[in-house]
């Protein structure tokens, strides 16, 4: 299937490793050039490298810095142009009880999963709609339906990221942009091998008898940006391997 996405440009946050780098380098195999970030240097460049290794006909632009951090947001969309994709991503707080947690810390957390992703739209969406297409692409977490106790700061800036993008959606769905978030469950990636204290809630049901591969989810990203999905808005794209436990 041709996604029709030759020679567009995307900006895929967080995609040193995990789940951002299955993104760009999903988004890389359709032809997209792509504006990468990360906030380490080695592995960014290192991630950079295999794209161009695997996909020499794309550029790729290396940012390095947080996303929490204005100078890297305006570099970011600086440095794509006229973006045509918009990948939010950010690996989530730390996990607790909210007991412990002071204001900088909740502060701290909205900023990371959910005031970035904002400003990034804000800077890109109005371009995208102008132009006559745009796709923005968030990846959030299961735990925007399912919240999981220990992870409450995680919980309360997606579920905030969620109701607020969802609210643009109709100012802009006639204009060719589309809003989504993808919702990962457990999947492969060094945040579920780090921490035993996720791992034993997000993996308590056996369902698939497996966590997921992140090509997976880069896939399934390629997919909700490409020429197809014009028609696919303000959706919650649940990808858990069957762990949600409801019907909606």
């Amino acid at each position: 299937m041709d996604l029709g996405l030759k020679g567009k440009t995307a900006i895929v946050c967080a995609a040193s490793s995990g789940l951002g780098q299955a993104c760009a380098m999903a988004l890389a195999g359709e032809g997209v050039n792509v504006v990468i970030n990360g906030r380490t240097t080695e592995t960014l460049d290192q991630t950079a490298q295999d794209i161009r290794a695997r996909f020499p006909d794309v550029e790729v632009t290396q940012v390095v810095g947080s996303v929490t951090d204005p100078v890297c947001r305006n570099k970011l969309v600086s440095a794509a142009g006229a973006p045509d994709i918009l990948v939010n991503n950010a690996g989530g707080p730390p996990p607790g009880d909210f007991r412990d947690w002071d204001r900088e810390t909740w502060i701290s957390a909205l900023d990371q999963n959910m005031l970035s992703a904002i400003e990034l739209i804000r800077l890109t969406i109005d371009g995208m709609a102008e132009r006559g297409f745009g796709r923005i692409i968030n990846i959030t977490s299961s735990t925007v339906r399912t919240p999981i106790p220990v992870l409450g700061l995680s919980n309360a800036a997606r579920a905030g990221l969620t109701n607020f993008v969802f609210g643009l959606v109709p100012q802009v769905s006639a204009k060719g942009v589309t809003i989504n978030n993808l919702l990962p469950g457990p999947f492969d990636t060094n945040r579920l091998r780090k921490s035993k204290e996720i791992t034993k809630h997000l993996t308590g049901n056996k369902v698939a008898g497996r966590v997921g591969d992140p090509a997976e989810m880069g896939a399934m990203c390629a997919f909700l940006a490409s020429q197809h999905c014009g028609y696919v808005n303000g959706q919650n794209i649940q990808m858990d391997g069957g762990l949600y436990p409801g019907a909606f």
